[in-house]
């Protein structure tokens, strides 16, 4: 396995850090390092390796992030998995497919040809090879697996959909990287998942109030969407039952933690009891989980539940990294995981090789873990600002902030959230009306949903307070 000293000498890229790092994860992949057993201490390790503190308290943080090692507080550094094995690309499929368009696709994405023209595209060295390479020098450092120039697989960047299932399994769900399909966001997954699986006049149950981009796609799909009312714990599991029996639907779509727009995230008994319903009626559930990464891992989730039975996970890394690093995925049975990726490959081709490996870069070099750690500390600080703000207005909220960006709150009786919504824009101020978040035209009092982000802004109070008399 060599020393720190031979790895520097070796390869001169290399960093203190990066040197350490390969060290123990070729120890731990070659079983050296067993699941369970404890690494030195940074002032042990300090010692053995010749490094400085700080050196190994990077390396530390990198093989936590790449799902090699937990941090137990007060007691250490463990090991806790080995490395999976790499995501191998499926056989080369039979000549007489080739009259087949997603065979093609297929194909010009996986790079199985060594002579390719058929390929739909000029070579490398025409394009990235040339100009874009340069604008990635900072990803593409001496140490790090270059960015190839090609399009990748349809699936998404293995190492990317490996870190993926890392995460997953410390939410408790067991999701091999075959399983996971990678997106340009969870409106991409959400987009892929409408078209497999609802045809024109089927009926989808949706949480209202809930998530408004995808009832539009919905109405696309020219598909009936019937609301089922949500709560404090989470959506409300007698109308859940009531509607799917009435309607026949079989296809649900929620988001059980830190719900968008109402902020709340559903109970350990609401799940149990939501997941009764699902089998009892024949109901598939699309769950989003879009800030699982700042959540705690132990919260209740319907895939770690029924592990991808009948749910069907989707994940983004746009509400905790970045809106424009279009990248998301989806988590459910490898059939329909299959499928997904050859629709993936009929609508959109692919999604972006470079910003699939620019996140897990961020991932495996633990950046993307101390910026989680700052975030939740923001989202807490804004929270309890935004809680205050409301409070002072004299607006409830909906329930127990979950962890999320968003608060709801409940606006008097008698207010049109629209037409107050116009109002704020003539004085510059942006509102979410509850109108917007209701997929039907069932009563419902007039609400609004509030980022926590913006609550202390004293314009926003201001016009309230003025509003609220």
């Amino acid at each position: 396995m060599g020393t720190i000293e031979q790895l520097l000498e070796e390869d001169e890229g290399l960093t203190r850090v990066d040197a350490v790092v390969r060290l123990l994860s070729r120890r731990i992949d070659a079983g050296q390092l067993r699941p369970g057993e404890k690494l030195p201490s940074i002032r042990a390790a300090f010692a053995a390796y010749g490094v400085s503190r700080n050196t190994l308290v990077e390396a530390y943080e990198r093989l936590a992030a790449s799902g090699r090692i937990e941090a137990r507080p007060g007691s250490g550094f463990y090991v806790i998995r080995t490395r999976a094995a790499p995501v191998r690309p499926p056989a080369v499929p039979a000549v007489i497919e080739a009259v087949d368009s997603v065979w093609l696709l297929r194909e010009q994405l996986e790079q199985h040809y060594d002579v390719r023209v058929g390929d739909g595209r000029p070579p490398p060295s025409w394009m990235e090879g040339s100009e874009v390479g340069r604008y990635l020098k900072p990803i593409n450092r001496p140490g790090r697996r270059p960015f190839p120039a090609s399009y990748g697989s349809p699936f998404g960047f293995p190492l990317l959909r490996e870190a993926i299932a890392g995460l997953l399994a410390e939410r408790a769900i067991a999701a091999d990287p075959a399983r996971v399909l990678l997106t340009q966001g969870a409106n991409h997954a959400l987009d892929l998942i409408v078209r497999m699986l609802v045809e024109p006049g089927d009926t989808v149950l949706v949480d209202s109030p809930g998530y408004y981009p995808l009832f539009g796609k919905l109405r696309l799909a020219k598909a009936r969407t019937l609301g089922v009312r949500r709560t404090p714990e989470g959506p409300d599991v007698a109308d859940l039952a009531e509607k799917a029996a009435q309607s026949g639907a079989k296809l649900f779509f929620t988001q059980s933690l830190a719900h968008n727009p109402t902020g709340s995230s559903l109970t350990p008994a609401v799940a149990y009891r939501l997941l009764q319903v699902a089998t009892r009626h024949g109901l598939l559930v699309v769950e989003s989980d879009p800030f699982a990464d700042i959540l705690p891992a132990s919260h209740p989730r319907l895939a770690s539940l029924d592990q991808l039975e009948r749910v069907i996970h989707v994940g983004t890394f746009a509400k905790t990294l970045s809106a424009s690093l279009r990248c998301g995925y989806v988590v459910a049975s490898a059939d329909l995981i299959e499928r997904l990726g050859a629709l993936k490959m009929v609508t959109s081709v692919n999604s972006s090789g470079y910003v699939e490996r620019i996140v897990h870069d961020l991932i495996t070099s633990g950046q993307y873990r101390r910026h989680l750690k700052r975030l939740r500390g923001r989202v807490s600080a804004a929270t309890d600002q935004a809680q205050a703000t409301l409070g002072r207005l004299g607006l409830p909220i909906f329930g127990p902030p979950g962890g999320g960006f968003y608060l709801w709150c409940e606006l008097p009786e008698g207010l049109d959230d629209s037409a107050l919504s116009r109002r704020a824009a003539e004085r510059g101020i942006l509102l979410a009306p509850g109108a917007v978040f209701h997929p039907d035209s069932e009563p419902r009092r007039p609400s609004l949903r509030i980022n926590v982000a913006y609550a202390d802004d004293p314009r926003f109070e201001k016009f309230m307070g003025e509003i609220l008399g």
